[in-house]
């Protein structure tokens, strides 16, 4: 047999093996060391293409922005100006509501104050206190002066204070020593009131 075609003997063949290896594992470390390297490259790459752009306005393209920024501020203000008008006019239109409700409730209270006018007088005539019908009088007219307490009405006390012409009206005057002057001495209509408004004059008797 030629030295040609010699096969290499079981042991050459693992000397081989274990030479190359060894080769092998001499360049794994040269390569690991390359690829840190190739990382940081690209890196740098992302951070430069992550840069700011910068741009150049012309003089034009100024005096836009400038106008578009003077409108806006425009606009702006006329927004402000617009919103405390509705805010004016929605708090007005509130008030003109609520002030035409108390009108209405106050022509409609004015309408009822001659049954109590009537109740008054029933009671002051009806028969003695054990009549079922006076019992009866008396309950309709207390259920009736809590309706009205109900509404916010009160009835003046006018007998025995100072005559006041913004809630009495004398139609009557009377020398009396035991009362001062100017006091009034009679109700002949009781006047009422809703909160600070006279919804009706007291008729009195007032002593000189």
């Amino acid at each position: 047999m030629s030295e040609e075609t010699k096969r290499p003997t079981p042991k050459e063949e693992d000397a081989q093996k274990k030479t190359g290896g060894e080769e092998n594992a001499r360049q794994k470390p040269e390569s690991a060391g390359e690829e840190p390297k190739a990382e940081k490259t690209s890196e740098k790459k992302k951070e430069h293409g992550r840069k700011e752009k910068t741009f150049t306005l012309t003089k034009e393209q100024m005096e836009a922005a400038e106008l578009a920024a003077k409108q806006l501020e425009s606009v702006k203000e006329q927004y402000t100006r617009l919103a405390a008008e509705y805010d004016n006019y929605r708090k007005r239109t509130a008030k003109e509501k609520e002030s035409i409700y108390q009108d209405a409730k106050i022509d409609t209270i004015k309408e009822f104050l001659a049954v109590y006018d009537n109740l008054e007088r029933a009671m002051a005539t009806e028969g003695g206190e054990d009549s079922p019908h006076k019992k009866g009088m008396e309950m309709i007219f207390t259920q009736y002066k809590k309706i009205l307490e109900k509404l916010g009405v009160t009835e003046m006390e006018a007998k025995g204070q100072p005559f006041d012409p913004n809630r009495h009206n004398a139609v009557m005057h009377i020398d009396d020593e035991n009362l001062g002057e100017n006091v009034v001495a009679q109700v002949f209509q009781a006047g009422f009131m809703m909160g600070d408004k006279v919804l009706r004059f007291a008729t009195v008797q007032v002593a000189n």
